[in-house]
C-alpha cells in the first residue's frame, strides 16, 4: 500500500526571489521597485509565460509590507467589492472576463479613483488610492473587453512578459525541485521538456505531483517513476469517466 503524504506547506520565499526573470529582468525590476499607489500596471503575454506568478509576487510584496491585497480572476463570482483597507487590486486573465466581470472590474477602478491616497507624498502619476495590477494574454488595445475598462487597464505601464527559453525553464524546475529537496537528473528534465508543453505553470504542477508521488513511493525521481505516475493518473481518469451504454 502506498504511503499517504500530506500536502506540505513550504516556507514562502521573499517577493520575486523565486521568479527566474530570463528576458523579463527589466519588468521584474520595475515591479519590485514601483512606488504605490501609482498608475495601473498591465502585463501581457502567452499562457505559461509567468504573468500570474508576477501578480502573485506583487501580492507577496503587499503582504510582506502589511498591506491588504485583493485578487480577482475569471473564476471569481461577481459582485466584487473593494475592501475598505485595500492597497492593491490584482486582476488576472482579464481577456477571459465575461460581461459581468468586466463591469465589476470597471466599478473597482471607479471606486478606487474616489479614494484619497493614504501617502502624504504620493508617487508622481498617482491618481488612485489603490494600486492596480492586471494581466492578460493580449495587449490592452486588443482586449475583447468594454472600452472604458480597456482604457483603464492600459492607462499606465504596459509590459510584455516573455516565456523562458529552454535553459531558463530547466533552471526554474531545478530551483523549485531543490527547494523541495528533490534531485532532477538531466534524463528526467529531457523527458519532461520533450513530452510536455513548456508552460511553466503546468510544469510546476507536474513537479508538485511528481514530488508527492516520489515521497509516497519512497523512491528517487527517475524517468521510470515519472512514467508510472503518469500511467496511474491516466488509469484513474479513465476509471472516473461516466459509463455510457
Amino acid at each position: 500500500m502506498r504511503q499517504l503524504i500530506l500536502d506540505l506547506a513550504w516556507d514562502p520565499l521573499p517577493p520575486f526571489a523565486g521568479f527566474l526573470p530570463g528576458d523579463n529582468a527589466a519588468v521584474v525590476g520595475q515591479l519590485r521597485e514601483q512606488s504605490w499607489p501609482g498608475a495601473p500596471v498591465y502585463l501581457w503575454g502567452p499562457a505559461g509565460c509567468g504573468k500570474t506568478q508576477l501578480l502573485r509576487e506583487l501580492q507577496a510584496r503587499a503582504v510582506e509590507a502589511g498591506l491588504v491585497a485583493q485578487w480577482f480572476d475569471a473564476s471569481s463570482a461577481t459582485p466584487w467589492m473593494l475592501a475598505d483597507d485595500a492597497a492593491l487590486v490584482l486582476l488576472d486573465g482579464v481577456d477571459q472576463f465575461d460581461e459581468a466581470q468586466q463591469h465589476a472590474a470597471f466599478t473597482l477602478f471607479v471606486e478606487a479613483a474616489s479614494r484619497v491616497a493614504s501617502s502624504e507624498a504620493p508617487a508622481v502619476g498617482a491618481r488612485l488610492g489603490v494600486q492596480f495590477a492586471s494581466a492578460g494574454r493580449l495587449p490592452p488595445v486588443d482586449l475583447p473587453v468594454r472600452e472604458d475598462l480597456r482604457t483603464r487597464l492600459g492607462w499606465g505601464p504596459v509590459h510584455a512578459v516573455h516565456p523562458l527559453a529552454e535553459a531558463g525553464t530547466r533552471d526554474a524546475l531545478r530551483q523549485e525541485a531543490g527547494r523541495r529537496g528533490v534531485v532532477l537528473g538531466d534524463d528526467v528534465l529531457d523527458y519532461i521538456l520533450v513530452r510536455f508543453a513548456r508552460d511553466l505553470k503546468s510544469l510546476m504542477h507536474l513537479l508538485h505531483r511528481l514530488d508527492g508521488f516520489a515521497l509516497a513511493e519512497k523512491r528517487a525521481v527517475t524517468v521510470p517513476l515519472l512514467k508510472r505516475m503518469l500511467n496511474e493518473e491516466q488509469a484513474e481518469q479513465q476509471t472516473a469517466l461516466p459509463f455510457r451504454e
